[in-house]
């Protein structure tokens, strides 16, 4: 917990430093006097000014945020010598240029953080495929257990299609959900485990994508990781698995000297260690960093339909074989550009089909849900916890960018009115847009804090 509350407020803290920071140096280039460059809201804990006339920098106790305060006419009185440095005095231009820096920001943020990952190397699952399931689009195109994806490429009948190399199964889930969303067939080229006898398949998609575009789609097509080491995620507290001793990150060995790669066999395992009532003691050997653990773990009956089956309150994931991938200094730079780019071409349009209703808006998170994997991607190592921060910063400068009057993007709609008809928004309209935008941001945070709620406690 520490830790995840932690990593979660240097993410908060590193976001906002970089996003108000756009704001500060462009603002500052324009000729525009910046008051104060804050970090939080609320009570002051730590100031430093370098003279009366430089900007104030102070970090405050909610670090939910942030924010440039800037010489404006329409908050106060400015003094005649410094009309020539206030925010509303400045041309249409630079007052566009100091609003967009900030988003701008969060995105070159995202592309260094990215590089840097892939220069350090990142541990990500192969695309090695278990057994599709049956009926699915995988099995209708041919594809079977033990097919490593190579390469992948979008088919839309108009152009000759683009290959791309297929690195790990999160890329592989990558090129499905972007052909998804555009409604393309997907081309897949194949090879067995261990590279031998090529092939070629299609995975005819959807016309339409389902309403349901997410991180499970793949696994909904037939693409699933192929068996590998079972792996326990959550211990529940009070549970027979954590009386046992077991722990999350636990690999699975062995049961009574069987060897499971499968976890639904594993499961049907822990459930009949009760039968009448009466639980069966089963031993476990569990690799434990680099050790081997033996427990004796006995399951809990619980009722299921009309059976009595054991459980030990514990989840459990298969670790797939991994692939190490590290990119040289100017492919790091490129993946991280095109990363960024597809993150937030995606995310632009996942909130467009949200607005229209062609997507749940059960794929909105908020602050429980970025602390949880703030928390876990640090776990997992540094590379990894810059991926996250990268893909929170490009989310952070897409909503900001959202048409929305309390955002940079609502400031880029006024300044776009304005440059059309020549004169700037009018004051009663802009009160009625800021409460309507006000409105609106407070229901989309409710509706993202509902889900992370949903999410923790497991009940979607």
């Amino acid at each position: 917990m520490i830790v995840t509350i932690l990593a979660f407020l240097f993410t908060l803290g590193v976001l906002v430093v970089v996003h108000e920071y756009g704001h500060y140096r462009v603002a500052v280039a324009c000729g525009v006097k910046v008051l104060r460059f804050s970090v939080g809201f609320g009570r002051v804990l730590w100031r430093r000014q370098r003279g009366a006339d430089a900007t104030e920098f102070v970090v405050c106790a909610l670090p939910l945020g942030g924010y440039v305060r800037m010489l404006d006419e329409r908050e106060g009185e400015v003094p005649a010598a410094d009309l020539g440095r206030a925010f509303n005095r400045k041309p249409l231009w630079a007052r566009s240029a100091v609003v967009i820096a900030g988003p701008l920001a969060n995105l070159l943020l995202a592309v260094v953080l990215t590089a840097c990952a892939h220069w350090i190397g990142v541990q990500e699952p192969k695309a090695l495929l278990g057994a599709p399931r049956a009926g699915s689009l995988a099995e209708q195109a041919g594809m079977r257990a033990g097919d490593w994806v190579r390469a992948a490429a979008e088919v839309d009948g108009r152009n000759d299609a683009t290959w791309h190399d297929v690195r790990s199964l999160p890329d592989l889930r990558w090129r499905v959900t972007e052909a998804a969303l555009r409604g393309h067939a997907l081309q897949l080229q194949l090879t067995d485990a261990d590279g031998h006898e090529p092939r070629s398949v299609t995975l005819e998609l959807p016309s339409k994508p389902a309403r349901e575009v997410d991180a499970a789609l793949a696994e909904r097509i037939g693409l699933g990781a192929a068996s590998g080491t079972p792996v326990l995620r959550e211990i529940q507290p009070g549970s027979p698995a954590a009386r046992a001793g077991l722990r999350a990150g636990d690999r699975v060995l062995a049961i009574d000297g069987v060897a499971y790669s499968d976890t639904r066999a594993l499961v049907d395992r822990i459930r009949a260690a009760v039968r009448d009532g009466r639980a069966t003691t089963l031993h476990w050997t569990v690799q434990r960093g680099a050790r081997e653990v033996a427990l004796d773990v006995t399951p809990a009956p619980a009722r299921d339909g009309g059976a009595t089956i054991g459980r030990i309150g514990a989840g459990i994931a298969l670790l797939p074989q991994m692939v190490t991938v590290r990119l040289g200094p100017i492919d790091g730079l490129v993946e991280g550009l095109r990363s960024t780019w597809d993150i937030a071409s995606l995310t632009v349009r996942m909130l467009g089909r949200m607005v229209i209703g062609q997507a749940s808006i059960k794929n909105l998170s908020g602050p429980l849900t970025i602390a949880d994997y703030a928390g876990q991607s640090v776990h997992e190592g540094l590379s990894y916890y810059l991926g996250f921060l990268a893909l929170v910063s490009v989310s952070l400068g897409v909503l900001n960018l959202m048409p929305l009057p309390m955002l940079d993007g609502g400031h880029l709609m006024y300044y776009i009115f304005e440059g059309l008809t020549g004169h700037p928004v009018s004051e009663t309209w802009l009160e009625r847009l800021q409460r309507g935008g006000i409105v609106l941001l407070l229901t989309l945070m409710s509706v993202a804090l509902f889900n992370d709620v949903v999410r923790l406690l497991g009940l979607h």
